[in-house]
Protein backbone atom coordinates (compact mmCIF):
# COMPACT_ATOMS: atom_id res chain seq x y z
CA UNK A 1 0.00 0.00 0.00
CA UNK A 2 1.45 3.46 -0.83
CA UNK A 3 2.00 6.34 1.73
CA UNK A 4 -1.02 7.82 0.15
CA UNK A 5 -3.44 5.99 1.49
CA UNK A 6 -1.77 4.90 4.52
CA UNK A 7 -2.10 8.79 5.37
CA UNK A 8 -5.88 8.47 3.94
CA UNK A 9 -6.40 5.07 6.31
CA UNK A 10 -4.84 6.65 9.13
CA UNK A 11 -6.65 10.21 9.40
CA UNK A 12 -9.72 8.57 8.69
CA UNK A 13 -9.42 6.19 11.87
CA UNK A 14 -8.11 8.98 13.57
CA UNK A 15 -11.02 11.20 12.54
CA UNK A 16 -13.42 8.39 14.07
CA UNK A 17 -12.10 7.99 16.85
CA UNK A 18 -12.37 11.91 17.68
CA UNK A 19 -16.16 11.10 16.86
CA UNK A 20 -16.37 8.29 18.88
CA UNK A 21 -14.48 10.11 21.97
CA UNK A 22 -17.52 13.17 21.64
CA UNK A 23 -20.29 10.31 21.50
CA UNK A 24 -18.98 9.22 24.50
CA UNK A 25 -18.76 12.04 26.16
CA UNK A 26 -21.91 12.72 25.51
CA UNK A 27 -23.58 9.49 27.16
CA UNK A 28 -21.52 10.15 29.67
CA UNK A 29 -23.06 14.02 30.31
CA UNK A 30 -26.79 12.49 29.36
CA UNK A 31 -26.30 9.05 32.00
CA UNK A 32 -25.28 11.14 34.78
CA UNK A 33 -27.74 14.06 34.41
CA UNK A 34 -30.56 11.32 33.86
CA UNK A 35 -29.54 9.65 36.92
CA UNK A 36 -29.57 12.49 38.97
CA UNK A 37 -33.12 12.98 38.18
CA UNK A 38 -34.14 9.62 38.98
CA UNK A 39 -32.63 10.01 42.27
CA UNK A 40 -34.65 13.39 42.77
CA UNK A 41 -37.79 11.47 41.28
CA UNK A 42 -37.58 8.89 43.72
CA UNK A 43 -36.96 10.78 46.76
CA UNK A 44 -39.80 13.25 45.30
CA UNK A 45 -42.01 9.23 45.29
CA UNK A 46 -41.06 8.78 49.09
CA UNK A 47 -41.75 12.50 50.43
CA UNK A 48 -45.28 12.58 48.93
CA UNK A 49 -45.77 9.35 50.48
CA UNK A 50 -44.46 11.34 53.91
CA UNK A 51 -46.82 13.76 53.40
CA UNK A 52 -49.58 11.67 53.30
CA UNK A 53 -48.92 10.69 56.38
CA UNK A 54 -48.67 14.02 57.90
CA UNK A 55 -52.35 13.89 56.23
CA UNK A 56 -53.62 11.02 58.25
CA UNK A 57 -51.85 12.02 61.43
CA UNK A 58 -54.28 15.49 60.65
CA UNK A 59 -57.46 13.29 60.19
CA UNK A 60 -57.28 11.55 63.10
CA UNK A 61 -57.17 15.14 65.12
CA UNK A 62 -59.71 16.91 63.35
CA UNK A 63 -63.04 17.16 65.32
CA UNK A 64 -64.25 19.25 62.16
CA UNK A 65 -65.72 17.84 59.05
CA UNK A 66 -65.26 21.15 56.81
CA UNK A 67 -61.56 20.12 58.15
CA UNK A 68 -61.82 16.97 57.01
CA UNK A 69 -63.26 17.23 53.85
CA UNK A 70 -60.30 19.77 53.25
CA UNK A 71 -57.79 17.16 54.10
CA UNK A 72 -58.97 14.54 51.68
CA UNK A 73 -59.05 17.25 49.03
CA UNK A 74 -55.38 17.54 49.72
CA UNK A 75 -54.62 13.76 49.56
CA UNK A 76 -56.36 13.47 46.42
CA UNK A 77 -53.79 16.04 45.25
CA UNK A 78 -51.06 13.91 46.58
CA UNK A 79 -52.69 10.91 45.40
CA UNK A 80 -52.83 12.46 41.70
CA UNK A 81 -49.09 13.92 42.11
CA UNK A 82 -47.59 10.23 42.75
CA UNK A 83 -49.42 9.06 40.44
CA UNK A 84 -48.12 11.15 37.38
CA UNK A 85 -44.84 11.26 38.90
CA UNK A 86 -44.54 7.61 39.08
CA UNK A 87 -45.88 7.19 35.36
CA UNK A 88 -42.95 9.81 34.30
CA UNK A 89 -40.84 7.85 35.48
CA UNK A 90 -41.72 3.89 34.92
CA UNK A 91 -44.18 4.22 32.08
CA UNK A 92 -43.60 7.29 29.74
CA UNK A 93 -40.00 7.31 29.74
CA UNK A 94 -39.42 5.00 26.93
CA UNK A 95 -36.48 3.74 25.45
CA UNK A 96 -34.47 6.36 23.27
CA UNK A 97 -31.20 6.02 21.24
CA UNK A 98 -28.79 6.08 24.39
CA UNK A 99 -30.65 3.74 25.85
CA UNK A 100 -29.28 1.51 23.16
CA UNK A 101 -26.37 0.96 24.43
CA UNK A 102 -26.77 1.85 28.05
CA UNK A 103 -30.00 1.38 29.82
CA UNK A 104 -31.74 3.72 32.18
CA UNK A 105 -31.13 3.66 35.68
CA UNK A 106 -33.83 3.35 37.15
CA UNK A 107 -34.96 0.46 34.72
CA UNK A 108 -32.01 -1.50 36.75
CA UNK A 109 -33.54 -4.60 37.75
CA UNK A 110 -32.93 -4.22 41.63
CA UNK A 111 -33.93 -0.71 41.09
CA UNK A 112 -37.10 -1.28 39.51
CA UNK A 113 -37.82 -3.90 41.96
CA UNK A 114 -37.72 -1.40 45.10
CA UNK A 115 -39.65 1.06 42.69
CA UNK A 116 -43.02 -1.68 41.91
CA UNK A 117 -42.95 -2.21 45.71
CA UNK A 118 -42.70 1.62 46.15
CA UNK A 119 -45.87 1.87 44.15
CA UNK A 120 -47.53 -1.18 45.80
CA UNK A 121 -47.24 0.60 49.71
CA UNK A 122 -48.53 3.80 48.11
CA UNK A 123 -51.92 1.91 46.98
CA UNK A 124 -52.34 0.74 50.71
CA UNK A 125 -51.54 4.23 52.16
CA UNK A 126 -54.76 5.44 49.56
CA UNK A 127 -56.73 2.33 51.42
CA UNK A 128 -56.02 2.81 54.51
CA UNK A 129 -56.42 6.89 54.43
CA UNK A 130 -59.83 6.26 53.00
CA UNK A 131 -60.57 3.98 55.64
CA UNK A 132 -59.46 5.65 58.56
CA UNK A 133 -61.20 9.22 56.65
CA UNK A 134 -64.35 7.55 57.40
CA UNK A 135 -63.91 6.30 61.15
CA UNK A 136 -62.95 9.90 61.38
CA UNK A 137 -66.03 11.40 59.59
CA UNK A 138 -68.37 8.75 61.84
CA UNK A 139 -66.52 9.78 64.79
CA UNK A 140 -66.80 13.25 64.74
CA UNK A 141 -70.61 12.32 63.94
CA UNK A 142 -71.02 10.29 67.20
CA UNK A 143 -69.07 13.05 69.17
CA UNK A 144 -71.48 15.45 68.04
CA UNK A 145 -74.61 13.69 69.19
CA UNK A 146 -72.85 12.97 72.39
CA UNK A 147 -72.21 16.39 73.03
CA UNK A 148 -75.76 17.28 72.17
CA UNK A 149 -77.06 14.70 74.57
CA UNK A 150 -74.56 14.17 77.58
CA UNK A 151 -75.95 17.75 79.13
CA UNK A 152 -79.13 16.34 79.21
CA UNK A 153 -78.05 12.86 81.48
CA UNK A 154 -76.18 15.55 83.71
CA UNK A 155 -79.66 17.88 84.41
CA UNK A 156 -81.77 14.89 84.16
CA UNK A 157 -79.25 13.32 86.96
CA UNK A 158 -79.15 16.55 89.17
CA UNK A 159 -82.93 16.33 89.20
CA UNK A 160 -83.44 13.09 90.17
CA UNK A 161 -80.91 13.57 92.72
CA UNK A 162 -82.93 16.33 94.06
CA UNK A 163 -86.39 14.60 94.49
CA UNK A 164 -84.07 11.30 96.06
CA UNK A 165 -82.81 13.70 98.52
CA UNK A 166 -85.98 14.46 99.53
CA UNK A 167 -87.48 11.19 100.28
CA UNK A 168 -84.84 11.51 102.52
CA UNK A 169 -84.61 7.55 102.09
CA UNK A 170 -81.11 6.40 103.04
CA UNK A 171 -81.62 3.37 100.47
CA UNK A 172 -82.53 5.37 97.69
CA UNK A 173 -79.79 7.47 97.93
CA UNK A 174 -77.60 4.58 98.49
CA UNK A 175 -78.57 3.41 95.27
CA UNK A 176 -78.44 6.30 93.15
CA UNK A 177 -75.18 7.41 94.79
CA UNK A 178 -73.90 4.02 92.91
CA UNK A 179 -75.26 5.85 89.55
CA UNK A 180 -73.24 8.23 89.77
CA UNK A 181 -69.96 6.16 90.51
CA UNK A 182 -70.69 4.40 87.58
CA UNK A 183 -72.11 7.80 84.82
CA UNK A 184 -68.43 9.20 85.42
CA UNK A 185 -66.64 5.18 84.83
CA UNK A 186 -68.41 4.68 81.98
CA UNK A 187 -68.54 7.63 79.72
CA UNK A 188 -64.87 9.06 80.83
CA UNK A 189 -62.56 6.21 81.75
CA UNK A 190 -63.22 2.64 80.78
CA UNK A 191 -65.68 2.99 77.88
CA UNK A 192 -66.54 -0.86 78.01
CA UNK A 193 -69.61 -2.43 77.48
CA UNK A 194 -69.86 -4.49 80.70
CA UNK A 195 -69.88 -1.45 82.93
CA UNK A 196 -72.39 0.42 80.93
CA UNK A 197 -74.33 -2.60 81.44
CA UNK A 198 -74.02 -2.47 84.82
CA UNK A 199 -75.03 1.11 85.03
CA UNK A 200 -78.38 0.11 83.34
CA UNK A 201 -78.99 -2.34 85.91
CA UNK A 202 -78.42 -0.07 88.52
CA UNK A 203 -80.79 2.23 86.96
CA UNK A 204 -83.43 -0.05 86.57
CA UNK A 205 -83.06 -1.53 89.74
CA UNK A 206 -83.50 1.83 91.37
CA UNK A 207 -86.87 2.51 88.84
CA UNK A 208 -88.47 -0.84 90.71
CA UNK A 209 -88.72 0.84 93.57
CA UNK A 210 -88.50 3.83 92.95
CA UNK A 211 -91.38 5.56 90.32
CA UNK A 212 -90.33 8.35 89.02
CA UNK A 213 -90.93 9.78 84.75
CA UNK A 214 -87.55 11.05 84.59
CA UNK A 215 -85.58 8.27 85.81
CA UNK A 216 -87.33 6.40 82.66
CA UNK A 217 -86.11 9.20 80.38
CA UNK A 218 -82.82 9.13 82.02
CA UNK A 219 -82.46 5.25 81.36
CA UNK A 220 -83.17 5.87 77.69
CA UNK A 221 -80.21 9.52 77.62
CA UNK A 222 -78.09 6.76 79.31
CA UNK A 223 -78.76 4.13 76.68
CA UNK A 224 -78.05 6.37 73.91
CA UNK A 225 -74.91 7.90 75.38
CA UNK A 226 -73.61 4.45 76.20
CA UNK A 227 -74.38 3.75 72.18
CA UNK A 228 -72.22 6.20 71.18
CA UNK A 229 -69.63 6.12 73.51
CA UNK A 230 -68.84 2.69 73.24
CA UNK A 231 -68.89 2.97 69.39
CA UNK A 232 -66.23 5.56 69.14
CA UNK A 233 -63.90 3.37 71.29
CA UNK A 234 -64.62 0.74 68.67
CA UNK A 235 -63.82 3.27 65.98
CA UNK A 236 -60.84 4.61 68.07
CA UNK A 237 -59.50 0.95 68.06
CA UNK A 238 -59.92 0.31 64.97
CA UNK A 239 -58.11 3.76 63.59
CA UNK A 240 -55.28 2.82 65.55
CA UNK A 241 -54.65 -0.07 63.85
CA UNK A 242 -54.69 1.05 60.57
CA UNK A 243 -52.40 3.90 61.46
CA UNK A 244 -50.12 1.68 62.95
CA UNK A 245 -50.21 -0.52 59.69
CA UNK A 246 -49.47 3.14 57.66
CA UNK A 247 -46.60 3.62 59.54
CA UNK A 248 -45.20 0.60 59.16
CA UNK A 249 -45.53 0.89 55.47
CA UNK A 250 -43.81 4.61 55.57
CA UNK A 251 -40.60 3.23 57.20
CA UNK A 252 -40.44 0.50 55.12
CA UNK A 253 -40.27 2.79 52.46
CA UNK A 254 -38.02 4.92 53.95
CA UNK A 255 -35.72 1.68 54.30
CA UNK A 256 -36.48 1.19 50.26
CA UNK A 257 -35.48 4.70 49.34
CA UNK A 258 -31.43 4.35 51.27
CA UNK A 259 -31.45 1.20 49.26
CA UNK A 260 -32.08 2.80 46.14
CA UNK A 261 -29.80 5.24 46.84
CA UNK A 262 -27.00 2.89 47.88
CA UNK A 263 -27.54 0.95 44.43
CA UNK A 264 -27.72 4.45 42.46
CA UNK A 265 -24.45 5.49 43.81
CA UNK A 266 -22.92 1.92 42.78
CA UNK A 267 -24.20 1.78 39.81
CA UNK A 268 -23.15 5.51 38.53
CA UNK A 269 -19.62 5.03 40.05
CA UNK A 270 -19.04 1.70 38.29
CA UNK A 271 -20.16 3.79 35.19
CA UNK A 272 -18.44 6.57 35.63
CA UNK A 273 -15.35 4.27 35.97
CA UNK A 274 -15.82 2.20 32.80
CA UNK A 275 -16.30 5.06 30.38
CA UNK A 276 -13.20 6.44 31.90
CA UNK A 277 -10.74 3.51 30.78
CA UNK A 278 -12.53 3.10 27.68
CA UNK A 279 -11.81 6.96 27.14
CA UNK A 280 -8.18 6.43 27.99
CA UNK A 281 -7.84 3.28 25.55
CA UNK A 282 -9.45 5.55 23.10
CA UNK A 283 -6.44 8.11 23.58
CA UNK A 284 -3.94 5.45 23.53
CA UNK A 285 -4.89 3.78 20.32
CA UNK A 286 -5.39 7.11 18.66
CA UNK A 287 -1.86 8.00 19.77
CA UNK A 288 -0.25 4.91 18.16
CA UNK A 289 -1.74 5.26 15.51
CA UNK A 290 -0.02 9.00 14.90
CA UNK A 291 3.27 7.18 16.18
CA UNK A 292 2.89 4.55 13.51
CA UNK A 293 1.88 7.21 10.39
CA UNK A 294 5.02 9.17 11.55
CA UNK A 295 7.26 5.84 11.40
CA UNK A 296 5.69 5.18 7.93
CA UNK A 297 6.37 8.50 6.40
CA UNK A 298 9.76 8.52 8.20
CA UNK A 299 10.38 5.50 5.99
CA UNK A 300 9.29 6.34 3.13
CA UNK A 301 12.07 8.09 1.02
CA UNK A 302 9.96 8.38 -1.92
CA UNK A 303 8.16 11.33 -0.75
CA UNK A 304 9.78 14.89 -0.99
CA UNK A 305 10.77 17.04 2.13
CA UNK A 306 7.64 18.85 1.28
CA UNK A 307 5.66 16.42 1.20
CA UNK A 308 6.83 15.35 4.04
CA UNK A 309 6.57 18.41 5.69
CA UNK A 310 2.64 18.33 4.74
CA UNK A 311 1.89 15.81 6.14
CA UNK A 312 3.28 15.72 9.44
CA UNK A 313 2.02 19.47 9.24
CA UNK A 314 -1.29 18.14 8.79
CA UNK A 315 -0.72 15.34 11.69
CA UNK A 316 0.25 17.59 14.00
CA UNK A 317 -3.04 19.72 13.12
CA UNK A 318 -4.51 16.69 14.34
CA UNK A 319 -2.98 16.30 17.18
CA UNK A 320 -3.43 19.53 18.53
CA UNK A 321 -7.21 19.61 17.54
CA UNK A 322 -7.34 16.23 19.20
CA UNK A 323 -5.30 17.72 22.37
CA UNK A 324 -8.29 20.66 22.66
CA UNK A 325 -11.40 18.19 22.57
CA UNK A 326 -9.79 16.43 25.37
CA UNK A 327 -8.84 18.88 27.27
CA UNK A 328 -12.83 20.09 26.63
CA UNK A 329 -13.90 16.64 27.19
CA UNK A 330 -12.09 17.13 30.60
CA UNK A 331 -13.36 20.26 31.92
CA UNK A 332 -16.93 19.11 31.38
CA UNK A 333 -16.39 16.00 33.34
CA UNK A 334 -14.61 18.11 36.22
CA UNK A 335 -17.54 20.78 36.33
CA UNK A 336 -20.17 17.06 36.10
CA UNK A 337 -17.91 15.77 39.15
CA UNK A 338 -18.27 18.99 40.80
CA UNK A 339 -22.31 18.82 40.51
CA UNK A 340 -21.73 15.09 41.91
CA UNK A 341 -19.78 16.08 45.19
CA UNK A 342 -22.46 19.03 45.74
CA UNK A 343 -25.79 16.10 46.01
CA UNK A 344 -23.08 13.98 48.12
CA UNK A 345 -23.52 16.53 50.58
CA UNK A 346 -27.41 16.17 50.17
CA UNK A 347 -27.25 19.83 49.25
CA UNK A 348 -29.56 21.20 46.14
CA UNK A 349 -28.19 21.77 42.72
CA UNK A 350 -29.84 25.64 43.28
CA UNK A 351 -27.00 25.69 46.03
CA UNK A 352 -24.61 26.13 43.77
CA UNK A 353 -26.56 28.46 41.19
CA UNK A 354 -27.36 30.95 43.92
CA UNK A 355 -23.57 31.04 44.68
CA UNK A 356 -22.57 31.43 41.25
CA UNK A 357 -24.93 34.88 40.93
CA UNK A 358 -23.90 36.07 44.46
CA UNK A 359 -20.42 35.28 43.16
CA UNK A 360 -21.01 37.92 40.09
CA UNK A 361 -22.60 40.70 41.45
CA UNK A 362 -20.32 40.90 44.70
CA UNK A 363 -17.37 41.13 41.81
CA UNK A 364 -18.68 43.28 39.44
CA UNK A 365 -19.64 46.08 42.40
CA UNK A 366 -16.19 45.00 44.02
CA UNK A 367 -14.38 46.85 40.48
CA UNK A 368 -13.33 43.54 39.25
CA UNK A 369 -13.76 43.36 35.38
CA UNK A 370 -16.75 41.48 33.38
CA UNK A 371 -14.80 38.86 32.05
CA UNK A 372 -13.58 38.01 35.53
CA UNK A 373 -16.36 37.84 37.54
CA UNK A 374 -18.16 35.77 34.47
CA UNK A 375 -14.95 33.31 35.08
CA UNK A 376 -15.47 33.48 39.30
CA UNK A 377 -19.15 32.78 38.80
CA UNK A 378 -18.65 29.74 36.68
CA UNK A 379 -15.83 28.76 39.04
CA UNK A 380 -17.58 29.43 42.53
CA UNK A 381 -19.65 26.16 42.09
CA UNK A 382 -16.56 24.08 42.75
CA UNK A 383 -16.04 25.63 45.73
CA UNK A 384 -17.00 22.44 47.44
CA UNK A 385 -15.51 19.84 45.00
CA UNK A 386 -12.92 18.42 47.84
CA UNK A 387 -16.60 17.11 49.71
CA UNK A 388 -16.21 14.11 47.20
CA UNK A 389 -13.13 12.87 49.51
CA UNK A 390 -15.09 13.13 52.61
CA UNK A 391 -16.65 10.01 53.98
CA UNK A 392 -20.27 9.90 53.53
CA UNK A 393 -20.82 8.97 57.71
CA UNK A 394 -18.95 12.47 58.52
CA UNK A 395 -20.25 14.53 55.08
CA UNK A 396 -24.36 13.67 55.58
CA UNK A 397 -24.25 13.69 59.46
CA UNK A 398 -27.39 15.24 60.61
CA UNK A 399 -25.00 16.95 63.84
CA UNK A 400 -22.37 18.93 64.97
CA UNK A 401 -18.91 17.33 64.13
CA UNK A 402 -16.90 16.13 67.09
CA UNK A 403 -13.45 17.33 66.95
CA UNK A 404 -11.97 14.71 65.19
CA UNK A 405 -14.78 14.70 62.52
CA UNK A 406 -14.43 18.48 61.70
CA UNK A 407 -10.58 17.80 61.53
CA UNK A 408 -11.59 15.45 58.67
CA UNK A 409 -14.12 17.88 56.88
CA UNK A 410 -11.76 20.81 57.27
CA UNK A 411 -9.24 18.71 54.96
CA UNK A 412 -11.46 19.11 51.33
CA UNK A 413 -10.34 22.66 50.95
CA UNK A 414 -6.82 21.35 50.56
CA UNK A 415 -8.45 18.19 48.73
CA UNK A 416 -10.03 20.35 46.43
CA UNK A 417 -7.25 22.64 45.77
CA UNK A 418 -5.46 19.72 45.08
CA UNK A 419 -7.54 17.98 42.52
CA UNK A 420 -7.66 21.46 40.21
CA UNK A 421 -3.90 22.97 41.03
CA UNK A 422 -2.05 21.38 38.58
CA UNK A 423 -4.49 22.97 35.61
CA UNK A 424 -3.19 25.66 33.63
CA UNK A 425 -6.93 26.89 32.63
CA UNK A 426 -7.38 29.75 34.03
CA UNK A 427 -10.98 28.48 35.21
CA UNK A 428 -9.77 26.25 36.51
CA UNK A 429 -7.04 27.79 38.35
CA UNK A 430 -9.56 30.51 39.51
CA UNK A 431 -11.62 27.50 40.44
CA UNK A 432 -8.69 26.20 42.56
CA UNK A 433 -8.07 29.24 44.49
CA UNK A 434 -11.42 29.05 45.30
CA UNK A 435 -11.94 25.79 46.78
CA UNK A 436 -8.64 26.33 48.61
CA UNK A 437 -9.45 29.93 50.33
CA UNK A 438 -12.85 30.35 50.54
CA UNK A 439 -13.01 29.40 54.84
CA UNK A 440 -10.00 31.67 55.51
CA UNK A 441 -11.48 34.79 57.55
CA UNK A 442 -10.39 38.29 57.37
CA UNK A 443 -9.12 38.25 60.55
CA UNK A 444 -6.70 35.47 60.06
CA UNK A 445 -8.52 32.73 62.05
CA UNK A 446 -9.76 30.24 59.09
CA UNK A 447 -8.39 27.36 57.86
CA UNK A 448 -6.31 25.55 55.98
CA UNK A 449 -3.58 28.73 55.89
CA UNK A 450 -4.61 30.79 58.71
CA UNK A 451 -4.42 33.53 55.85
CA UNK A 452 -5.45 37.68 57.06
CA UNK A 453 -6.86 40.47 55.24
CA UNK A 454 -6.04 40.69 51.74
CA UNK A 455 -3.35 37.94 51.99
CA UNK A 456 -6.56 35.77 51.32
CA UNK A 457 -7.44 35.86 47.44
CA UNK A 458 -10.36 37.75 46.41
CA UNK A 459 -12.33 35.18 44.79
CA UNK A 460 -11.95 33.38 47.78
CA UNK A 461 -13.30 36.15 49.89
CA UNK A 462 -16.16 37.07 48.01
CA UNK A 463 -16.93 32.89 47.72
CA UNK A 464 -17.11 33.04 51.70
CA UNK A 465 -19.67 35.36 51.89
CA UNK A 466 -21.47 34.11 48.88
CA UNK A 467 -21.17 30.51 50.61
CA UNK A 468 -22.06 31.40 54.08
CA UNK A 469 -25.31 33.70 52.95
CA UNK A 470 -27.03 30.79 51.31
CA UNK A 471 -25.77 28.30 53.69
CA UNK A 472 -27.34 29.42 56.38
CA UNK A 473 -30.51 30.64 54.81
CA UNK A 474 -31.29 26.70 53.44
CA UNK A 475 -32.18 24.08 55.19
CA UNK A 476 -29.54 21.18 55.85
CA UNK A 477 -29.55 18.18 57.36
CA UNK A 478 -27.63 19.76 60.47
CA UNK A 479 -30.05 22.25 61.21
CA UNK A 480 -32.68 24.51 60.01
CA UNK A 481 -32.65 27.77 57.87
CA UNK A 482 -31.80 31.10 59.41
CA UNK A 483 -34.16 33.96 59.18
CA UNK A 484 -32.68 36.93 57.63
CA UNK A 485 -32.78 39.60 60.71
CA UNK A 486 -30.56 36.62 62.24
CA UNK A 487 -28.50 36.48 59.33
CA UNK A 488 -27.80 40.21 59.02
CA UNK A 489 -27.31 40.92 62.04
CA UNK A 490 -24.21 37.49 62.07
CA UNK A 491 -23.14 39.48 59.22
CA UNK A 492 -22.58 43.02 61.12
CA UNK A 493 -21.01 41.38 63.49
CA UNK A 494 -18.62 39.37 61.50
CA UNK A 495 -17.53 42.30 59.63
CA UNK A 496 -14.28 42.89 59.76
CA UNK A 497 -13.73 39.45 61.63
CA UNK A 498 -14.83 36.69 58.94
CA UNK A 499 -15.36 38.87 56.55
CA UNK A 500 -14.10 41.42 54.63
CA UNK A 501 -15.90 45.02 55.36
CA UNK A 502 -16.20 46.25 52.15
CA UNK A 503 -17.74 43.30 51.05
CA UNK A 504 -20.03 43.29 53.81
CA UNK A 505 -21.05 46.85 52.69
CA UNK A 506 -21.75 45.95 49.33
CA UNK A 507 -23.96 43.03 50.89
CA UNK A 508 -25.65 45.60 52.41
CA UNK A 509 -25.92 48.55 49.93
CA UNK A 510 -27.12 46.05 47.23
CA UNK A 511 -29.53 43.87 49.11
CA UNK A 512 -32.09 43.83 46.96
CA UNK A 513 -30.03 42.00 44.14
CA UNK A 514 -29.29 39.38 46.45
CA UNK A 515 -32.65 38.60 47.98
CA UNK A 516 -33.80 38.44 43.99
CA UNK A 517 -31.39 36.36 43.11
CA UNK A 518 -32.05 33.81 46.31
CA UNK A 519 -35.59 34.11 45.32
CA UNK A 520 -35.31 33.32 41.72
CA UNK A 521 -32.97 30.51 42.41
CA UNK A 522 -35.21 28.55 45.39
CA UNK A 523 -35.41 25.32 46.09
CA UNK A 524 -38.43 23.68 45.09
CA UNK A 525 -40.01 21.57 47.75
Amino acid sequence: MNIKKVVKYTFTTIVVLILATFFLNGIILNKLKENNDSRKEISKLVLMQENMNLLIKDTTTTNNQERLKYINNEFSKYEKSFEELKNSLMIRDKDDFLDFFIKDIHKNPKILKHLILLSKSEVEIEEGFEKIHNLQSQQIRLKSLFSENYPKENLLRENIEKDILKTEDIFLIKNFSDIKYYSKEVLFQYKEKKYLDTWIEKIQALSEVYNNKKLSKYLDTVKTLGDYVIKLNVLEIEEESLQNNIYEIINRNKELNLKIEAEIEAITSSFITNTFTFMILLLLVTILIIILLAIKVNKNVALSFNQVEQKVQEGLSTIKHLNNEIEETQREVVFTMGAIGESRSKETGNHVKRVAEYSKVFALYYGLAKEEAEMLKQASPMHDIGKVAIPDSILNKPGRFDEKERGIMNTHALLGYEMLKHSKRSLLKCAATVAYEHHEKWDGTGYPRGLKGEDIHIYGRITALADVFDALGSDRCYKKAWDDEKIFNLFKEERGKHFDPKLVDIFFEHLDEFLKIRETFKDKM
